[in-house]
């Protein structure tokens, strides 16, 4: 089989290992591009939230990974994939954000 960069096979249809791992190569970068825009978004919340304090919010942590943890059944992620992966990326995303905060803002 011959895949453009863009393409993947399906993973059922892989007959080898080169085909597998033409498929998690374009689906690392597919996650890069969808972690990139993600973190565009914890840029915008740097800018919009009032005060450092407010970048952790705990009831919003626990909102979003119930949220994944459910997702992930749906799309047949096993959840001791999904959760420790979200809560390793929420934990760098909070990071990324306090220090957009303290740059934009002259802190700390």
């Amino acid at each position: 089989m011959n895949f453009t960069t863009d393409e993947r096979p399906a993973p059922d249809a892989c007959t080898s290992m080169a085909e597998v791992r033409t498929g998690v190569d374009a689906l690392d970068r597919l996650l890069v591009a969808v972690l990139a825009e993600r973190q565009r978004y914890m840029d915008a919340a740097a800018r919009i939230k009032p005060n450092r304090d407010a970048v952790r919010d705990e009831s919003r942590i626990e909102d979003v990974v119930a949220k994944v943890k459910a997702a992930a059944r749906g799309a047949g992620l096993s959840e001791s994939i999904a959760e420790p992966v979200w809560r390793l990326l929420i934990e760098r995303c909070i990071a990324h954000e306090l220090g957009v905060w303290d740059a934009t803002r002259g802190g700390r």
